[in-house]
């Protein structure tokens, strides 16, 4: 879900960074406004004390909503995930983590961390509201309806009680990215021991949720809530747009493990015997090629000695060494990678992030084959209909 990286820092939780985009800003004004007028009707009093309350209620909700995501960070934290940071948004909070969880339990785990502090927070304000009132009208004070009779602190606990549970049923649906997709994804990863399966699985239901979402949206419109309508119809669009990303998300895993470097490889790359003197190299390979940052270098039976760069080859040549075998130019051969190894280890490879490009070769050391980047990135991108 969009958040950018654009967010003010309001502080720090646990070592954790807590933000605020923007849009923020403009839902917490509106939700102000509208809170201010149905605590007015509820409150019977001033106009200051259901400002007052309206602005208590707004804060005291946004704050469960970092707690909510305190929950998964933590969570996070456990499973040895780095937490990068809190960011509330337009339509609530979502938490930065580094990297996705390893098993199927350490991602329920994560994703249902926030759900239950969620419930905790909804439990606690509705034992504190009980305690001031007694519990009477307690889901009259909840709904602010506007016959109801009790305290400030009773209709502002008993309103933050409620939205916590609508938070809780809202999140607990088993559509992606929400807790509850998240949830359906773990068990299906468990089930499958497939995560790019599970992951086109809960991205397909939250897909599903989207379309039902905008349905709604566009039956409050028909029925004249026109603004009711266009949240729906704004959630429906964000919701479905991150249901789609899993989708295809789930399909780049399975390339990652199912697709091996030997199928996307050239296997015709070119090479320099490592008996070439560096002079000869830039002669017949640099020189004809001003756009070739490296060449692969191999011995007189293709086993594969390293990459010679075009940087070192200057240095060489600068030095004073025109005659020395290119072989004597590099370092070793520990850059290149096995041909029958996933795409998922060419992310890790050193040379295609240093220069673009990796060597593959066989469990003989023999050069087989060439990846590059635009080879990795056509690799990786799913076919239409998967």
């Amino acid at each position: 879900m969009p958040t950018g990286g654009g967010s003010i820092q309001l502080g720090r939780i646990f070592g954790i960074r807590i933000g605020v985009t923007p849009s923020w800003f403009l839902v917490l004004f509106l939700f102000i406004f509208w809170l201010s007028q149905s605590f007015r009707d509820v409150l019977h009093g001033s106009d200051t004390q259901a400002y007052g309350v309206a602005v208590a209620a707004a804060l005291l909700f946004y704050a469960s909503l970092v707690l909510h995501e305190l929950g998964h960070a933590l969570a996070a934290r456990r499973e040895g995930i780095l937490v990068e940071r809190i960011d509330l948004w337009l339509f609530g909070g979502l938490a930065q983590l580094s990297d996705q969880p390893r098993t199927p339990g350490a991602e329920f785990r994560i994703a249902a961390a926030g759900p239950l502090v969620t419930l905790l927070i909804a439990a606690a304000c509705s034992g504190a509201a009980s305690l001031v009132n007694g519990g009477s009208r307690f889901l009259d004070a909840a709904t602010l309806n506007a016959g109801t009779s009790g305290s400030a602190a009773f209709v502002l606990l008993s309103f933050v009680a409620a939205m916590n549970v609508l938070l809780l049923a809202f999140n607990v649906l088993p559509a992606f990215p929400l807790d509850g997709g998240r949830i359906a994804l773990a068990a299906a990863w468990r089930v499958t021991g497939d995560r790019g399966r599970a992951m086109r699985i809960a991205g397909r239901m939250g897909i599903v949720f989207g379309y039902a979402l905008g349905g709604l949206g566009l039956w409050f419109v028909a029925h004249g809530n026109v603004g009711g309508g266009i949240w729906f119809i704004a959630l429906a669009w964000i919701l479905g747009g991150s249901a789609r990303q899993a989708v295809v998300s789930g399909a780049v895993q399975d390339r990652l493990h199912q697709v091996t470097v030997a199928d996307v490889m050239d296997p015709h790359p070119v090479t320099l015997d490592g008996a070439t003197t560096v002079l000869e190299a830039r002669e017949q390979v640099f020189d004809p090629h001003p756009d070739w940052p490296f060449v692969a270098l191999v011995d007189e039976s293709g086993r594969y000695l390293g990459v010679l760069r075009r940087d070192v080859l200057e240095q060489e040549l600068a030095s004073g060494r025109p005659a020395l075998p290119v072989r004597d130019a590099v370092e070793g051969s520990d850059d290149a990678i096995a041909t029958d190894q996933p795409l998922e280890a060419l992310l890790a490879a050193q040379g295609l992030r240093a220069f673009g490009a990796v060597f593959a070769v066989d469990h003989d050391g023999m050069l087989r084959g060439v990846v590059t980047l635009d080879m990795l990135r056509r690799a990786l991108t799913p076919a239409g209909g998967r």
